[in-house]
């Protein structure tokens, strides 16, 4: 637990936008140069634009990152994502050098489970055990059970015995589709995504008519 709590503060900035970059410098080219001469490999997210996604040697979901940083050889991970996404890859290469472009470059999913706050909400429920969506802060994994993906969340509940009570962080709007799937009463954290938030059924409705041949 005190190594994944020490994760965040073993994240560096690479520090790129304090740099003066000469206009004629070739960045792609200098990457490619600069990955070799340091080991580095650079792992992107889906929603990086294209040139970022052009010069990565991995691009996948927070998941994938995760499963490939887990199996690198190189001695520095450039994680072109979200903060926790980087701190996940110190996790499970506690010896390496993982850099981050944008120490602020945050997720309001992760961003809506303070560890501290949710120290107090799990000491207010003793024997819950505790499961945790896999995109939260490793502050929020150092008091998690178990972390999930939203893949396997509904397996790893059914697993469990019926009256275990569980508290399900941070996102309560897995955490409620688990419920209803499961017929559970998981106590959930109420945090959520901002993007997935903007979604509805009345605007799903409305595209659907202007779509009707869209599966």
């Amino acid at each position: 637990m005190a190594d994944i709590n020490s994760a965040k503060a073993k994240i560096e900035t690479a520090g790129f936008l304090d740099i003066d970059i000469d206009a004629n410098l070739d960045l792609f080219a200098e990457i490619e140069r600069l990955k070799k001469e340091k080991n580095a490999i650079v792992l992107a997210h889906y929603y990086q634009e294209p040139d970022i996604q052009d010069v990565a040697d991995y691009i996948g979901d927070s998941l994938g990152l995760a499963q490939k940083a887990a199996g690198t050889t190189a001695d520095i991970i450039v994680f072109a994502g979200v903060h926790f996404m980087a701190e996940t890859a110190k996790i499970l290469n506690p010896s390496k050098k993982v850099v981050l472009p944008d120490l602020n470059a945050g997720c309001s999913l992760s961003d809506s489970a303070p560890p501290a706050l949710f120290k107090l909400f799990r000491d207010k429920h003793p024997g819950h055990l505790v499961i945790s969506y896999i995109n939260c802060s490793a502050g929020i994994k150092a008091q998690s059970d178990i972390i999930c993906t939203s893949s396997n969340a509904q397996k790893i509940v059914e697993s469990l015995p019926a009256e275990q009570p569980i508290i399900f962080a941070p996102d309560r709007n897995l955490g409620a589709y688990i419920n209803k799937q499961t017929g559970r009463n998981m106590l959930l954290w109420n945090g959520a995504c901002m993007v997935h938030e903007i979604f509805s059924v009345e605007k799903i409705t409305r595209l659907k008519i202007r779509h009707p041949k869209a599966k």
